[in-house]
């Protein structure tokens, strides 16, 4: 856990800290509706105004926070927030390298998601923080999400001013015009007879006077006059017994302004002797415009910014208010074909026209269609995150409307137009009904998004409407998971074998090391059965370090023990090139078994490749200038294979079984085979076939000019004992396991 910095100016701020009247004991409960919109407008359970001490932490006004959270300043994350101008955002606290084994982060409160904004003194110094929290990860927390953090702020500093002027009116006074002369705040000072005897141009503009004007004139003229005789009774009352304490006094009355025009004004009233004589002030606020933006606040709370459709949150409300009726109801959840290429070749500009032209059309369509088809009242339509959008359509019960709807949805998107683009947009879809998929909001719209993602697999322009079957595959994905994590860390991957021969002579020239799972009940699997579920997960850079470790390992014993040029082909990762220092990683994993970078072969795809074009280039040039092979596994499978030729440093084409198996049946897969191979030599790369099962195969790819090959015509992979037995190598290294 890393500490909170101390700032430059603390003993400052501290003053600032203690000028407002802040201290662990006390709350402010004008910052308490702040609070509360906060958590609605974001949907997280929790949100505070969080004050930092000078080793302690207090709150101002908090919502959702368990009672005995940590107050200590070194595990508070608002104690980092104030010691930078933005809103501090944490999408996971447990990839944070500052929280993620904070108290407040593994504790009860389980805190892994933090946005929070610094609030200032008049004299810019950060107080403290407004933040909200939640137990979950959240990382679509996007740039007009903080701009709204940052107004709730503004509305925080507004009322911690307030106060800083309420808590100086209780001690010593200077005059009036060195108290509010020049303060934004509205304050007026008047006599135990009513009268005003000093008033600020904000309040006196407040009502539509000067300030001149005011001076002399009853408080009461800036009330109306139903108002009037409640505030002379208090009045009254606090000169009876010296104090306002215990007097009951409106805080909310109707203003009155000099053109007769009545308005909500907030009063906050305080009082003191002078000279013998009781003496008072008001502190005014006009609530219409407070009353204006929380209203406003509560409507963006609601809405996407980009379409004026509703948001999730506002989505997931709407859902549960049918569901609580109870009625029948149906959740599509609808993903457009191909966004991101849309995004990529014409800009975010005619992407963001997309979204909002489907957005009109998906408004349309629930506005208008779902009421003539004679469905209940109250469909909706909302944008969900990116160019996912849903619809809510009360009163759709069977199977085959929930069917015919989606359709209909689909339809409707193909129509859009942007402008002079010539656009052909198509979307799928993943339908869920209530009550027969599920009866709360959540689940609802998660066996939709199931849905949604079984659609996708069958291509563009699908439908697919839940069933169970989807749920019990999603929970065995995620069982399957966890059953990685155990297998990483409980050492339960192995690395196998396959040598790569020379085919003229039949020497060893090489082996590709290949990753088995020794499951403890299922047996030893092969790659297909656990390979896409690690490439996908969080495990695929860690599997992929120790894979590089333990090959490069197995390499140098065999190269020291029979086999001194043999070379070590090892399949790389995607996620090795996103994370850590790929470079760094192979360098060091060299120089830690002694063994020269020739004797390393890394093979990519061209899925790995196309994914992150411009980081994977750099990455692999750096690593062919260390002297590391290159190989393009499974060459001729993709359209991009021969443009990646000319751009990347590859040194080997590795030949796909699928040609090598079809050469002799199929004059096409021999013309394949023998193009290849022509490439590589005009390309001056090495060439290795793949695949090579019979001694007709052998022979046909002899005569091609082909070099190196493996198959199981040669062995098939095994482990590295049995390869030893089979090229009279060492004895076997004790492999390190992980």
């Amino acid at each position: 856990m890393k500490c909170p910095p101390i700032l430059n100016a603390e003993s400052e701020r501290l003053e600032a800290l203690a000028d407002h009247g802040l201290h662990s004991k006390k709350t402010l409960p004008s910052l308490d509706p702040v609070v509360r919109i906060a958590a609605r407008m974001f949907g997280m359970p929790m949100a505070a105004v969080n004050m930092i001490g000078d080793d302690h932490v207090f709150f101002a006004a908090s919502t959702g926070l368990n009672a005995g959270v940590d107050m200590s300043r070194d595990v508070s994350f608002c104690a980092h927030a104030i010691a930078q101008t933005g809103v501090m955002v944490v999408p996971d606290t447990l990839e944070d390298l500052r929280f993620h084994d904070n108290p407040l982060v593994t504790g009860s409160n389980g805190v892994r998601f933090y946005a929070g904004v610094p609030l200032f003194s008049p004299d810019g110094h950060p107080m403290g923080a407004l933040c909200v929290l939640d137990t979950q990860p959240h990382r679509d927390f996007t740039s007009d999400d903080q701009e709204r953090l940052h107004e709730l702020a503004r509305m925080a500093s507004d009322r911690l001013e307030l106060h800083r002027i309420e808590i100086y009116s209780e001690r010593t006074r200077p005059s009036f015009e060195e108290y509010a002369g020049s303060s934004a705040s509205p304050v007026a000072w008047f006599d135990d007879q009513g009268s005003i005897i000093a008033i600020n141009t904000a309040a006196a503009l407040l009502h539509g006077y000067h300030p001149s004007e005011c001076i002399g004139r009853p408080l009461e003229s800036l009330l109306s006059v139903q108002e009037r005789l409640r505030l002379r009774e208090g009045m009254e009352r606090a000169m009876q017994v010296g104090s306002l304490e215990g007097i009951d006094i409106p805080t909310e009355v109707r203003g009155l302004r000099k053109d007769g025009t009545e308005f909500l004004l907030g009063l906050s009233l305080f009082c003191w002797r002078h000279q013998g004589h009781l003496r008072f002030e008001s502190v005014l606020k006009d609530l219409t415009v407070q009353r204006h933006e929380e209203a406003e606040l509560r409507r963006l709370a609601n809405i996407d910014a980009l379409t004026g459709l509703a948001n999730r949150a506002c989505f997931y409300r709407r859902i549960q208010e049918v569901l609580l009726v109870p009625s029948p109801a149906a959740v599509l959840i609808v993903d457009l074909d191909g966004f991101t290429d849309l995004n990529d070749t014409l800009g975010p500009v005619i992407a963001d026209a997309v979204l909002q032209k489907v957005a009109q059309l998906l408004a349309t369509f629930a506005g208008h269609e779902l009421h003539q088809a004679h469905l209940s009242q109250g469909p909706m339509a909302a944008r969900l995150g990116g160019d996912e959008f849903a619809l809510l359509c009360p009163g759709v019960e069977s199977l085959e409307a929930a069917h015919l709807l989606a359709q209909r949805v689909l339809d409707c998107i193909q129509q859009a137009t942007v402008e002079e683009h010539e656009l052909h947009l198509s979307a799928c879809c993943g339908v869920a009904l209530a009550p027969l998929h599920a009866h709360e909001a959540l689940e609802l719209v998660g066996n939709a998004d199931l849905a949604l993602h079984e659609a996708k697999r069958n291509g563009r322009g699908h439908s697919f409407i839940f069933v169970q079957a989807l749920r019990m595959q999603a929970v065995a994905r995620h069982l399957y998971g966890i059953e990685l994590h155990r297998a990483v860390d409980q050492g339960e991957f192995v690395l196998f074998y396959q040598p790569q021969v020379n085919l003229r002579d039949g020497s060893l020239a090489g082996a590709e090391a290949l990753i088995r799972w020794q499951h403890p009940q299922r047996g030893l699997l092969a790659p297909a059965a656990f390979l896409p579920a690690l490439e996908e997960g969080p495990l695929a850079a860690r599997v992929g370090a120790w894979v590089l470790d333990e090959a490069c390992a197995q390499a140098a014993f065999w190269r020291r023990n029979g086999a001194p040029m043999l070379r070590m082909g090892i399949n790389l990762f995607s996620a090795q090139f996103r994370v850590n220092d790929l470079l760094k990683d192979v360098s060091e994993t060299l120089m830690r078994h002694g063994l020269p970078p020739s004797a390393l072969e890394l093979e990519v795809t061209e899925n790995v490749v196309l994914d992150q074009d411009a980081v994977v280039l750099d990455t692999l040039r750096r690593l062919r200038n260390l002297g590391v092979g290159l190989s393009f596994d499974d060459f001729g499978t993709g359209y991009a294979s021969l443009s990646l030729l000319t751009s990347y440093p590859i040194t080997r084409i590795k030949i796909d079984r699928a040609f090598v198996q079809g050469m002799l049946t199929s004059k096409r897969e021999a013309s394949v085979v023998r193009a290849i191979l022509d490439m590589a030599r005009s390309f001056d790369l090495e060439a290795i076939a793949e695949g090579i099962e019979t001694e007709a195969q052998l022979e046909s790819l002899r005569r091609e000019h082909c070099n190196e090959g493996q198959g199981y015509l040669f062995a098939k992979p095994m482990s590295a004992a049995d390869f030893e037995l089979a090229y009279g190598l060492g004895l076997t290294r004790l492999a390190t396991r992980r």
